[in-house]
């Protein structure tokens, strides 16, 4: 079908990328290399600080850092989602050609990340001791672990400022920019890492204040991006402000998916906390195997953001057969790349492990773990990949409730049970194949049988 005929015809612009034109193989996998890259080096952010803090510091402050990682990622995680999700409304514009609507978009999100950034850094702040005793952290560890969150939380405003950025670049086609910017904005905080914790010799709190300073750097340098004249998305300070009419959007299709990353990051936090309650050996492991659990999924990560974008540009378009078309290929790529990187983590996981902390217990924790979740990475890439195509036809709300009611509730009762049952630690690592499986099913069978590739015109 053609276009609708309020849209206007797009124009080119500096690092824009039209995506409802052109082979949408070489195209999807083209935009998601950069992110794939740039999904790497955001990850070098908390490894550079577990590893070097490992390193220098020793198990104890190794888990501090690690243990509760479940932390910030259950009070970003809400931001980001959310985010992520909005990132649909510029992108499906973008691909009906309404420049209007995309500019508007993109100061309403920018008020949105500044409103954002600033509770987020009063509740993280305030919050830290209670959260982590609520958690269950060893009391061995607590200190440390207030002191890392606490800076950490400091530097809320870059972090969630750094996502909207992003979002808003890679919406209209560009992944390449962001990549750079986190290219030079993780070796900052590697390097500032190094001065810190080895010349300086300071604290663990060091490594979350690099991590801060590294992120207001990627911040200035999308900023002076975004500012730059004469572009569809370029930023005016005057015009940041909430449009009511963008705001509704945004939180239509960006709020779901706020709501499906802080579900499973409290279910998430409910894993933790069991965790917690076998001491710093098993915090230690099972941080770590978050860490190399978090590079080996980024590929799939990457690809999932690239077929939101696609799918949401093209049906912007009302390109219904090449929407459909990218759906199929980047679920098929994701489930055959994650099944591949979950062989690897199995047979490896030792070595994995090892590069973290050399510690007996910590390895014997590690290896158990992945061993019993790696060779189902093609469950959980499968569950990704149709939530990505959701959300880019502007059905966010399906993959909220699948993960509200199977990744949280059903997670959560099956761990509560187990532990009253057993009290073994192994039965908690299996929760996570087992609602992998769960939830593939569910996406299966909506994938299949819904209409969804009219998400935006229902």
């Amino acid at each position: 079908m053609g276009r609708s005929e309020d849209t206007v015809q797009k124009k080119s612009f500096d690092g824009t990328r039209d995506m409802t034109t052109g082979n949408p193989y070489t195209m999807m996998a083209g935009f998601a290399l950069p992110i794939l890259l740039s999904q790497i080096f955001q990850q070098l952010y908390n490894t550079a600080d577990a590893f070097i803090v490992g390193k220098c510091l020793g198990t104890n402050a190794l888990a501090a850092v690690t243990s509760s990682g479940t932390l910030i990622f259950l009070l970003t995680s809400f931001f980001m989602g959310t985010a992520m999700g909005a990132g649909v409304v510029i992108s499906r514009y973008f691909g009906a050609g309404k420049e209007d609507e995309v500019s508007r978009a993109i100061h309403t999100m920018m008020a949105f990340g500044i409103v954002s950034g600033i509770l987020l850094t009063v509740v993280g702040v305030a919050f830290t001791p209670t959260f982590l005793v609520w958690m269950q952290t060893d009391p061995e560890v607590m200190p440390d672990a207030v002191a890392y969150f606490r800076y950490y939380f400091l530097g809320s405003l870059a972090l969630v400022m750094y996502n909207i950025c992003r979002s808003i670049i890679n919406a209209l086609g560009d992944s390449r920019r962001p990549l750079y910017y986190l290219i030079f904005s993780s070796l900052l905080n590697i390097a500032l890492d190094l001065l810190f914790l080895y010349v300086f010799r300071w604290g663990v709190w060091s490594a979350a204040a690099a991590t801060v300073l590294s992120q207001m750097a990627s911040v200035v340098l999308c900023m002076i991006y975004l500012l730059r004249k004469g572009n569809l998305f370029t930023v005016e300070w005057r015009k940041i402000r909430f449009h009511r009419d963008m705001l509704t959007e945004i939180v239509r299709y960006g709020l779901p998916s706020g709501v499906q990353n802080s579900v499973i990051a409290f279910a998430n936090v409910i894993v933790q906390s069991q965790i917690n309650s076998f001491g710093k050996l098993a915090m230690a492991a099972y941080g770590t195997h978050a860490k190399i659990e978090g590079f080996a999924f980024l590929p799939i990560t990457s690809f999932n953001m690239a077929s939101t974008t696609f799918i949401s540009q093209n049906l912007g378009a009302k390109q219904y057969d090449r929407a459909k078309k990218g759906s199929r290929f980047s679920i098929f790529a994701t489930v055959i790349l994650a099944e591949a990187i979950g062989v690897c983590c199995f047979v490896f996981a030792p070595v994995l492990i090892g590069i973290f902390d050399q510690t007996p217990g910590v390895i014997a924790f590690g290896v158990r773990q992945a061993r019993t979740v790696a060779l189902f990475y093609c469950l959980l890439a499968f569950s990704h990949s149709v939530a990505a195509v959701c959300r880019g036809a502007g059905k966010a709300f399906v993959p909220m409730c699948v993960m509200l009611s199977v990744w949280c509730v059903i997670r959560i009762i099956y761990i509560i049970l187990v532990m009253k049952l057993t009290g073994e630690i192994g039965y908690i690592y299996w929760a996570y194949p087992i609602t992998w499986a769960i939830s593939s099913v569910i996406y299966l069978i909506y994938y299949l049988k819904s209409d969804w590739i009219h998400g935006f015109d229902q």
